[in-house]
This record gives C-alpha cells, sequence and structure tokens, in this order.
C-alpha cells in the first residue's frame, strides 16, 4: 500500500497560506492534560511527536474562548489570557520545529455545560433558546443579542491572537451539539428573531462568527469550520435531510469566508444521502455543494466505528484494509484532506508508518492508550 499511500495522502496541499506537507490531519481530541488552563510543555511535547511523525496538520483540541460559560472544566486549556496563550505559543513552537502545522480549535460548550461547573463555577449554561440536547427546556439561560456580540467578539479575539502567536490557522467548533451548533439545529433552536426558524436564519450565528473572525485575520489566513449532523449522545440527528438543505446550512458559512469545512462523520465511508443521486459521505457533499476544501473524518484507520462503548468495553484494532478504502475516495476527489482521530492517538507514528508501507507495526487503539494519550 505505501506506493499508493504515498501518491495520495502524501501529496502536499494548500490550504489558504498554510503549506501542508501531506493529506493527513490529526482530529480534536480533548485530554484535560492542561491544569489551570494552561498548556505545559507536556502538550507541546505531545502535538509536536505526532507532527514529527508524518502528521502534515495538526487540529488541537477544544480551547475555551474567552466567555465565563464557555467551558466546563479546569483542565482543559483556555485561548485567552497571558499565561494560556504563552503556552500555547510554545507548543506552535514546537510543532513548527518538528516541520509540522498546527491550529486551535476554539470552542464554547453552550447548554452542555452544568451550572456550577468550573473553571468560573458562577457562570451559567448558555444557548440559544435555554433547551438542552434531549429537548428539555429551562436548561439554561437564552442568549440576549447583547450575549451574542459578545461571544462573535471573543471568538474573533481568539483568532487575532492565534495567528499573532503563529498558528497556521483556526478551527470553529461548530459541530456535536455545542454552542454554534446548537443554533444550527431545530431542537437547540427555538428563537423567533433573526437568529432563528428556517435553516439560514439558524446559521446567522455561525456566520456572523466567521465573518467577524475574517475581519481580524489576514485574508488567506485558514479558518476552517467544523460541522456534524450528529450530536453527542444523539448519534441519529440532523442538521439537513437533503443535498438542498445542506446547502442552505452552508452557503452563509461560506459567503461569510470559511477556507474549508471539516464534516464530522461516524463513518468515513457511509453515504450521507443514501436517496440522493451520489453516493458521497457528509464531506464529499459539503465539498459538493459549496465548492470548498473539506476535511472528512470518523474511524479512520480502524476496525471498529466510533460508540461510546470503546472507551468503557472493547479496543479497536488498526484496520489497514480501511485505508485502502480511504484511498479509492480520496482519489476520486471526494474529499481534500483526511482527520485520523484514535488511530494516530494510539500511535503517534500513524502518518509515517501509513505513507511508508510499514502497516504491520501500527499499534491499537486501546483503553489503555486513554490513561496515557502520550
Amino acid at each position: 500500500m505505501s506506493t499508493r499511500a504515498a501518491r495520495l495522502l502524501g501529496r502536499p496541499y494548500s490550504l489558504g497560506s498554510a503549506q501542508l506537507a501531506n493529506r493527513i490531519v490529526m482530529a480534536p481530541m480533548t485530554r484535560y492534560f492542561s491544569p489551570g488552563g494552561l498548556p505545559g510543555e507536556d502538550v507541546a511535547a505531545y502535538y509536536a511527536r505526532r507532527a514529527a511523525a508524518g502528521t502534515g496538520l495538526i487540529i488541537t483540541e477544544g480551547t475555551y474562548i474567552d466567555d465565563p460559560s464557555a467551558g466546563d472544566s479546569a483542565d482543559v486549556p483556555r485561548f485567552h489570557g497571558e499565561a494560556s496563550l504563552a503556552g500555547w505559543a510554545t507548543v506552535v513552537e514546537a510543532v513548527h520545529e518538528a516541520g509540522g502545522r498546527i491550529m486551535p480549535q476554539l470552542w464554547h460548550v453552550g447548554i452542555t455545560r452544568e451550572a456550577g461547573k468550573p473553571p468560573f463555577p458562577e457562570a451559567p449554561s448558555v444557548g440559544p433558546s435555554g433547551v438542552a440536547l434531549d429537548g428539555t427546556e429551562g436548561a439554561g439561560q437564552a442568549l440576549d443579542l447583547a450575549g451574542i456580540d459578545r461571544i462573535v467578539g471573543a471568538f474573533a479575539e481568539a483568532a487575532a491572537q492565534a495567528e499573532r502567536i503563529g498558528f497556521d490557522g483556526v478551527e470553529l467548533h461548530g459541530a456535536h451539539g455545542y454552542l454554534i451548533d446548537e443554533f444550527l439545529w431545530e431542537r437547540t433552536n427555538r428563537r423567533t428573531d433573526g437568529y432563528g426558524g428556517g435553516l439560514a436564519e439558524r446559521a446567522r450565528f455561525a456566520a456572523e462568527i466567521v465573518a467577524a473572525v475574517r475581519e481580524r485575520v489576514a485574508p488567506d489566513y485558514p479558518v476552517v469550520f467544523r460541522f456534524s449532523q450528529w450530536k453527542s449522545n444523539h448519534y441519529d440527528a440532523r442538521l439537513a435531510a437533503t443535498p438542498d438543505e445542506l446547502t442552505e446550512v452552508l452557503t452563509p458559512l461560506a459567503d461569510a469566508g470559511v477556507t474549508a469545512f471539516h464534516a464530522s462523520g461516524r463513518r468515513y465511508w457511509e453515504p450521507e444521502f443514501p436517496d440522493a443521486d451520489a453516493e458521497l459521505n457528509i464531506a464529499g457533499w459539503a465539498r459538493k455543494v459549496t465548492g470548498l476544501p473539506t476535511i472528512t473524518v470518523g474511524s479512520v484507520g480502524l476496525d471498529q466505528v466510533f460508540d461510546p462503548a470503546m472507551f468503557a468495553g472493547a479496543d479497536a484494532r488498526a484496520d489497514v484494509s480501511g485505508v485502502e478504502k480511504l484511498l479509492d475516495r480520496l482519489e476520486d476527489d471526494e474529499f481534500d484532506l483526511v482527520a485520523v482521530g484514535r488511530a494516530l492517538l494510539a500511535d503517534p507514528e500513524w502518518g509515517s508508518k501509513v505513507l511508508e508501507g510499514r502497516e504491520s507495526e501500527l499499534v491499537p487503539f486501546t483503553k489503555a492508550a486513554l490513561g496515557t494519550l502520550h
């Protein structure tokens, strides 16, 4: 497989101003290894190790923007404050020295936050309508217009700081039932003002964030937007039931200045709209309806699909045959870049091993890997 993998996954790629050595991306994965919200030397070593071993682009774990309600753990890194940004500058330097490129994922957890959680226990849980992912009303506060403006500004400020300290772009976390996604999803967005109603109206908050970010960074600075149909513990959720509806969701974001879409699917090989005229996955459809580059992700390199049971029970093995199926789609230009999650978590050298034909050396993803996150 090495020749074909090197030919396809090993191709350089220009993502805005970011020159990537290959098509392999490290997917963002929360670690809880930044006490006090400060990324330390171990965080720098963690990402640099993967950059040095063939991962062309690192997308960091989610990082909290400067809003008291943005997070729910004191051990998840923040993306504001002098000390946190200094720590991130060290991470950037380490990854660059290893030959990689890196972007932070900018995050607000929204209504999924339980009241009283750190790092700011006094902060309320906020969302578009105060409605939880399961549809329960009164789960938190509905954001007023001033709150919306404040959070849009916090995303923009974080992006500006990312560019200032040397990151190669930013990713906006608009997936999996967190704040931006809560505005996109009709179950959690029941607003009757200009931020709610139809698909285009529900996309307004996300589009305003993208536009505000774009105003604060260089014109060719990469702004990646991650989105998903599924939500945490709601795997059948849908933003869009048809390609036309997906177009309505993504077009305002593309028009606002998104560079690329990171389309989070649970199984990269499954067609997103089985009744449509093309058997594309969600990244393929995002590319088709917007004309923009896309990153695919979802159980790449594993023999089991994503399931919460993975964290409590069965282990997953490295799946080389699945990579061949991935290469088929990449060769057909269904998507442009490939994000690897748990397989790269378990084996920091996943990229170099696949590109060099050392598949027999791949390390399986096991529960033990969660204990080290090395």
